[in-house]
């Protein structure tokens, strides 16, 4: 293959590759299921310098950005062994021949079927996407479960609190949280949701970009507040733990000795909150009463866990002093505690979620009004100052997680209602504070806030954002929060109000395509389609040279060729040399 840099008649190379494809033909009997299935029992079998054997199934994928109107769609059912090394990579073919030095150092290294640029999603080898793709559940129930506590809150929440607990309830900002939650939760809707959540950006990988759970969301769905202090506690022992509960819950010594031994750990049940709760109200001590009901209220929604029955017992600290805690930002303490969770579960070896599952769920029903079942118990037209999330009622859905994910593969921005809280904002007016970037902190867990990354849910054109913050280095938090405005200046003044919806810079879906994955699983073999793919590098400018590139492309798609395949490896340079011109 000769050197790029040498003068090159690009109309001789494209008849050249013309005649070249006309004469190729692809026999496809050479290459029957019983050779394809022996070679990968083969490839199996090898074991060497940590490299595993992955059955990849080739499809129609993420490579390229636009089809030629006059290239034949061609997709062939085609399965062959990649190797990949220990970390989870297939490495990527060095332009060693005839190629600058320079050029094969820049190549970089991504995951089959994910990201190509992996700078920005470093925990992806652990992340379930990357194990959904080959077929990997986390195990045989592909759903995760997940923590709701809907029919058994609304059981425990009377219709009316007395007086002296209802004056300090409201001015807690938790009053809404009584009547929000799901009585059940889609866990298969939820599931197919957290696949595609990415903890390194606090998001949503859809197919289209990325998309949040947002502070202004958490406004709108749940009525909290957003502005407020972030909480920093203090360590607690089970020693602590039973003063706590005798001095502010009102339990005799042995009675909160006993309770903390049977939690094993800092922990009450919810269960013991409520009966202290109905306890206290009957003997009319409000104060204690109104504690134990705080502390169950928010163990059953914004800090629920995963162990399903439990509230940590360092949460009563928030309820010491009842008239001062509405000083707390709510809002960023329900964000927190669900990003935390999010993250987790977007791990292959998680298996369950914690944090508030009615928050996501509505989230999805408002956004996405096509995915998943949903009953409203109102339209918005008809609302009367109620969270948004009590705008909808469970359904039982009848698709499971893997009959999501294609779904969600196949949505386009059309699909989404990009602002849908702009009919609540008699009730919630937008604050400008949830277009603070920086790091959120609700005890010892800080989570990134990068609105920058979702700037379509706030009415403005999507950029490329920067990269995510490093909450690891982050020493100044609170001050950060405090003084948010000049954080609003950075991430708006990038960008201008969109004039669409979903309008996007030119330039963002292609470096979104090349650090993501737009895409869970392979597309259905008995229904071929066409998949917006991305470009990695510029096109060439001249014409012949354009034409050269094309053909290339054309038969490289026909034969379902990878650039790892030696067969293809001179063809692939080709292509190469052509795009730099």
């Amino acid at each position: 293959m000769n050197d790029p840099s040498v003068d090159i008649d690009p109309s001789t190379i494209c008849k050249d590759v013309e005649n070249i494809l006309t004469e190729t033909v692809i026999d496809e009997e050479e290459s029957s299921e019983e050779e394809l299935n022996a070679n990968q029992d083969d490839g199996n079998n090898e074991v060497s310098n940590n490299v595993d054997e992955i059955p990849l199934t080739k499809g129609n994928d993420f490579e390229e950005n636009v089809y030629d109107n006059n290239d034949d769609k061609v997709e062939k059912n085609v399965s062959e062994t990649l190797r990949r090394g220990a970390d989870g990579r297939i490495p990527v073919r060095t332009l060693d021949r005839g190629a600058s030095s320079s050029a094969a150092a820049a190549e970089p290294t991504g995951y089959p079927r994910g990201s190509y640029d992996t700078s920005l999603l470093v925990k992806y080898e652990h992340h379930v996407a990357r194990h959904i793709w080959f077929g990997e559940e986390r195990g045989p129930k592909k759903e995760l479960k997940v923590a709701g506590h809907g029919l058994k809150l609304n059981s425990r929440v009377p219709l009316a609190l007395p007086p002296q607990m209802e004056s300090w309830v409201s001015r807690s900002g938790l009053a809404s949280l009584q009547r929000t939650s799901l009585n059940k939760i889609d866990t298969n809707l939820v599931s197919a949701f957290v696949e595609r959540w990415h903890l390194e950006t606090s998001s949503f990988h859809m197919p289209f970009g990325e998309m949040s759970i947002t502070l202004d969301d958490v406004a709108c769905l749940l009525h909290l507040p957003i502005r407020g202090i972030f909480w920093s506690p203090q360590d607690v022992t089970e020693e602590l733990d039973v003063e706590l509960a005798v001095d502010y819950l009102g339990v005799s010594q042995s009675q909160a000795q006993s309770h903390v031994r049977s939690c094993r750990g800092s922990y009450y049940k919810l269960e013991w909150l409520y009966d202290i709760f109905v306890h206290h109200r009957a003997a009319s001590s409000w104060a204690y009463a109104t504690r134990a009901y705080l502390l169950m209220l928010v163990g059953s929604t914004i800090f629920a866990d995963k162990t399903f029955t439990l509230v940590e017992a360092r949460y009563l600290l928030l309820f010491r002093d009842l008239d001062g805690c509405s000083g707390y930002s709510w809002g960023a303490a329900a964000l927190v505690t669900l990003y935390r969770y999010l993250g987790d579960a977007s791990m292959y070896s998680c298996k369950q979620l914690g944090g508030y599952p009615t928050l996501l769920q509505c989230w999805i029903h408002e956004y996405f009004p096509t995915v998943g079942k949903r009953g409203k118990n109102w339209n918005p037209a008809g609302n009367c100052g109620l969270p948004r999330a009590m705008r909808w009622s469970y359904r039982q859905g009848v698709l499971k997680v893997d009959d999501l994910r294609p779904i969600l593969d196949e949505l386009t921005p059309t699909d989404v209602i990009w602002r849908p809280f702009e009919d609540h904002r008699a009730w919630r007016v937008f604050d400008e504070i949830c277009l603070y970037r920086g790091c959120l902190k609700w005890g010892e867990t800080v989570v990134p806030y990068l609105p920058d990354r979702c700037l379509r849910q706030f009415g403005y054109r999507q950029y490329v954002p920067s990269p995510p913050l490093d909450c690891m280095m982050a020493t100044d938090i609170d001050v950060d929060w405090i003084s948010y405005h000049q954080s609003v200046v950075d991430v708006i003044g990038s960008s201008s109000v969109a004039t669409t919806p979903s309008e996007v810079v030119d330039g963002y879906l292609e470096w979104y395509y090349r650090v993501s994955h737009p895409r869970l699983v392979p597309p259905h073999r008995d229904a071929p389609r066409e998949v917006p793919v991305p470009v990695y590098d510029a096109g060439p400018s001249d014409p012949d040279w354009a034409r050269v590139s094309t053909l290339i492309r054309r038969y490289l798609r026909q034969v379902n060729a990878e650039e790892e395949d030696p067969q293809f490896s001179d063809l692939f340079e080709a292509l190469h040399i052509s795009r730099s011109h």
